[in-house]
């Protein structure tokens, strides 16, 4: 059993028995010169027959997620998770620039179930409502990364940015913008709220990737913005 490691294009195999490959600014896959990226971020690794994603940095995060959208955790400095599923997507932020690196693992032993199939409830995501503000602003900051075409790096808009292609002025962005991070942080999700450190582009890009990761927002939404 190995592992694919694609970034832009750029694959590396894994396999079993010892493989392990370091990502960051300076390691095995050198994402980016990115001076708010550590010298070494993630590390993916084999130990007692499965592959596993740990985060050797001491600042960032990243989100994991399986393909369909029905399962997705926080990566926070120190943790590590099991790659469980045949194919996730890491998504993480550094200073402007949100990456998203996709890993398929060979021969595993778990499959994601495709949102539109019926489940047992306990099983997916909570499938939140929102209001069509509330989706508008979604896309809005989602945008670069729906219209970018395989794994790679983009930058999150700025809440100025945002609120001039909604065509709203940028108090009611804001004011959207922490409804949304209040409604998210109460149903659970992590990195949203916190203390005065707690940059604007943190928030902004947590919320991208949360609501990337679980499908609230596709491509399929962009027709919004012009709509809107």
């Amino acid at each position: 059993m190995g592992v694919n490691i694609d970034f832009c294009g750029e694959i590396h195999r894994l396999e079993e028995r010892g493989g392990e490959l370091t990502i960051g600014r300076d390691a095995d896959l050198s994402i980016d010169d990115n001076l708010f990226l550590h010298r070494r971020f993630l590390r993916v690794f084999e130990e007692q027959g499965m592959w596993w994603i740990a985060n050797v940095g001491s600042q960032l995060s990243a989100t994991v997620a399986d393909r369909e959208g029905t399962v997705q955790a926080w990566l926070g400095p120190g943790a590590r998770l099991p790659l469980v599923f045949e194919r996730c997507a890491v998504w993480f932020t550094a200073g402007p620039t949100t990456y998203e690196v996709e890993i398929d693992v060979d021969g595993s032993l778990f499959t994601s179930v495709p949102a539109d199939q019926p489940v047992d409830g306990g099983t997916t995501i909570g499938r939140m409502s929102m209001t069509p503000d509330q989706r508008l602003l979604l896309v809005a900051l989602a945008e670069p990364m729906l219209r970018r075409r395989g794994p790679g790096a983009v930058n999150t808009p700025s809440s100025v940015d945002a609120a001039a292609r909604l065509g709203w002025a940028l108090t009611k962005f804001n004011r959207k913008l922490d409804n949304v991070c209040q409604k998210f942080a109460r149903l659970g999700v992590r990195g949203l709220h916190g203390g005065p450190e707690r940059l604007a582009t943190d928030r902004r890009a947590r919320l991208v990737e949360y609501a990337i990761a679980t499908r609230l927002v596709g491509p399929d939404d962009l027709p919004l913005l012009d709509e809107a």
